[in-house]
C-alpha cells in the first residue's frame, strides 16, 4: 500500500503542501520592510533604555511591547478578538445564552486598560504616594511656575490646529500632541485616548516617553540661553518646615477646589491625591506602601507594554508622525521655556530672588526636571543646592498637566 502511494506521488504532494503551509505559517512569509523597520526602532528604544539609561523603567517595556507588535503575523495572534455564539437555552424558547468559540488574545485583554483608561490614572494614584508636596506647600509661588509651565501645551495647541487642519486632520489630534508638553506619560495617555486619537496612541505616547527621558539633554541648553550667569549663580533660602496638618489638609482641598472648577481633571488629579492622602495621612502606610510600590510597578509593566503594543507600522510608519513628534518636541521646549521665563518675570516683584533655573522644572517629569535644575545650578556655583527648591515647581507641573488635561477634555470631548 505505502509503494503504490509513493509512486502515485500523493505522499510527495502532501509533504509539499505541508511544507508550503509552514512557510507561509512563518513571519518570513509575512513581513514587510516596515516591519523590519518598526523592529529596528524597538532596538533603538532598548539601547536608550539599557545602554544609555534612559528612563529604563519605562521604554523597556515599551520597547518590547513595539518588538512583539511587529513580529509578522504576532500581532493577529496576540490581539485576536474572542469569537462567540448565541445558543438557544431550549428549542422554542426564545432565550438565549452565549458560548465562547474561542477566547482573545493576551493583549486583547491587557489593552482594555488603556482603552478604558483605566491605566493612566491608576499611575497617578502611585505618583501621589511617592511626592512630598512639602516644597509646594513651603513656596507657593511654585504654583505660579508649574502653571507657566504649561506654555508649551497651548502654544502646541495652536500650531497644531493650524498644522494637523492642513493634513485634514482635526482639533481633537492637535490637543492630543500638546498634551506631550506636560512632560508626562500617563496624561498624554489618557488625553489622547478619551479624545478618539487611539490610532494615534503609539506615535504620541513614545514621542511623550521619548523626551521625558531625554531631559537632560533637551532642558539645558534653552535655560542657558534664557539666563544670565548672575541669575543662575542666585541663592535660596532653605525652605520652612511644613507641617503634618498642612500635608493632610492640602490634598483635599485641591481636589474640592479643582473638581468644583474642573470636572474633567479629577480622574487624574483625584487619584494623585488619594495616593498623597494615603502617603501623608499616616494611617495608611500599608496602603501608600502597595500604591507607591507594587501596584505602580505593576501597571507601568501593563501600561508601558500595551502601549509600545500600539505602535505597529500601519499607524506609525506614515508622515502623520514625523508631525505628532515634530510639535511634540515644540510643545516640550515650550514649557521649558514658559517656565523660566515666569521665575524671571516674578523676580522684580520680589524681595527674595528665584533662581530661574527652578522654573523649568515646572514640567511635571518629577524628579528629573529638579535634579536638571540642581545640576546646573551646581556648574555655577558647587555648593548651591536648588533642588528642594525645584521640587516646588516640579510638583506643581504635576497639577498643572492634569489641569491642563482637563481643559482639553472639557473643551474637545
Amino acid at each position: 500500500m505505502l509503494e503504490s502511494i509513493v509512486s502515485s506521488g500523493e505522499l510527495g504532494a502532501n509533504l509539499g503542501e505541508s511544507m508550503i503551509s509552514l512557510w507561509n505559517s512563518t513571519g518570513f512569509a509575512q513581513s514587510s520592510w516596515q516591519d523590519y523597520v518598526m523592529l529596528l526602532i524597538s532596538f533603538v528604544l532598548f539601547y536608550l533604555a539599557i545602554g544609555r539609561g534612559f528612563e529604563p523603567l519605562l521604554l523597556v517595556p515599551i520597547a518590547f511591547g513595539m518588538m512583539l507588535a511587529n513580529i509578522p503575523g504576532a500581532h493577529e495572534i496576540l490581539y485576536a478578538e474572542p469569537v462567540v455564539k448565541y445558543v438557544e437555552t431550549a428549542e422554542g424558547s426564545g432565550l438565549f445564552h452565549t458560548e465562547v468559540v474561542s477566547t482573545g488574545g493576551l493583549f486583547y485583554y491587557l489593552s482594555k486598560g488603556v482603552e478604558w483608561v483605566i491605566f493612566p490614572p491608576l499611575i497617578f494614584l502611585g505618583i501621589g504616594a511617592m511626592t512630598d508636596f512639602g516644597p509646594l506647600i513651603a513656596n507657593p509661588k511654585s504654583l505660579i511656575m508649574g502653571a507657566g509651565a504649561q506654555l508649551g501645551i497651548f502654544v502646541a495647541l495652536f500650531g497644531g490646529y493650524f498644522i494637523f487642519g492642513l493634513l485634514g486632520e482635526n482639533a481633537s489630534l492637535a490637543a492630543s500632541v500638546a498634551i506631550i508638553g506636560g512632560a508626562d506619560g500617563p496624561t498624554a495617555i489618557y488625553v489622547t485616548t478619551k479624545l478618539g486619537e487611539a490610532a494615534n496612541l503609539g506615535a504620541i505616547s513614545i514621542a511623550a516617553y521619548s523626551y521625558m527621558a531625554l531631559i537632560p539633554a533637551i532642558q539645558p541648553p534653552i535655560m542657558k540661553l534664557l539666563t544670565t550667569k548672575k541669575e543662575r549663580q542666585i541663592r535660596m533660602k532653605q525652605l520652612r518646615t511644613v507641617s503634618k496638618k498642612e500635608k493632610i489638609i492640602f490634598p483635599i482641598v485641591v481636589v474640592v477646589l479643582c473638581g468644583l472648577i474642573l470636572p474633567d481633571a479629577l480622574p487624574l488629579l483625584g487619584m494623585l491625591m488619594l495616593g498623597n492622602l494615603l502617603k501623608e495621612s499616616g494611617v495608611t502606610g500599608r496602603l501608600a506602601d502597595t500604591a507607591s510600590n507594587g501596584l505602580c510597578n505593576v501597571i507601568t509593566i501593563l501600561l508601558g507594554t500595551c502601549v509600545g503594543f500600539k505602535a505597529v507600522s500601519d499607524t506609525f510608519l506614515q508622515p502623520l508622525t514625523l508631525g505628532i513628534i515634530g510639535l511634540g518636541l515644540a510643545a516640550f521646549m515650550f514649557g521649558t521655556v514658559g517656565g523660566v521665563l515666569i521665575a524671571k518675570f516674578m523676580n522684580p516683584f520680589l524681595k527674595e530672588k528665584i533662581n530661574p533655573l527652578i522654573g523649568s522644572a515646572g514640567v511635571s517629569a518629577v524628579p528629573m526636571a529638579a535634579r536638571v535644575s540642581q545640576r546646573m545650578g551646581q556648574k555655577e556655583v558647587p555648593d548651591n543646592y536648588l533642588l528642594m527648591h525645584a521640587m516646588g515647581p516640579n510638583v506643581a507641573g504635576v497639577i498643572g498637566s492634569a489641569v491642563a488635561a482637563g481643559i482639553l477634555i472639557a473643551l474637545f470631548g
